[in-house]
Parts: C-alpha cells; sequence; structure tokens
C-alpha cells in the first residue's frame, strides 16, 4: 500500500521534532527516523492497530508511538493509507 503524508500531520510532526530538538537535537532525529520506520510498516499490516477511538469509521486507526497517536486511515480501494494527524496522546490538538 501506498503511505500518503497529510499536511495537518506534517505540519504536527515538524512542530513535535523542534520542539524535541530544543532539549536534544540528535534526539529529535532519532525520533523522526524511527516514526517514519514504524509508519512505513503499516504498508504490510494497515489494520495492526485499533480502530480509532477518535472516530467511527473501522478503517480509521489510532496507532501509538512513544508518548504520541498517529491517526491514519486505511483506503482498501485506492490501496493507500493516509497518515492523518500526529499528537501527545493525552493532548488533542486541531
Amino acid at each position: 500500500m501506498t503511505i500518503i503524508h497529510k499536511p495537518t500531520f506534517s505540519r504536527q510532526l515538524k512542530e513535535i521534532i523542534e520542539r524535541i530538538a530544543l532539549d536534544k537535537p540528535s534526539a529529535s532525529m532519532k525520533f523522526k527516523n524511527e516514526l517514519k520506520e514504524t509508519i512505513n510498516l503499516l504498508s504490510d499490516h494497515p489494520l495492526k492497530y485499533r480502530k480509532s477511538i477518535y472516530f467511527d469509521n473501522e478503517n480509521i486507526r489510532d496507532m501509538t508511538y512513544k508518548k504520541y497517536t498517529i491517526i491514519y486511515r486505511v483506503k482498501p480501494r485506492k490501496n493507500e493509507i493516509e497518515i492523518l494527524r500526529i499528537f501527545n496522546r493525552n493532548k488533542p490538538t486541531q
């Protein structure tokens, strides 16, 4: 499956990485690279993670990575996975 990063996700990820980099730049790059690897594994197992608690749709899933929730949508007909948002699992934001 093709993985597509939506603009909201990309913006939120950039903000998170910038925040981490303020304390430790090497940790921010490690976080980004490990998250990218984890997201890429979705193409083989798109339904691996639980149905989203934020949406009433079986194709929208919540992946947890460290202290973050990544919301993604599986689009089987298009053979796509859309990465929608990332946020601290305790604090969803707009």
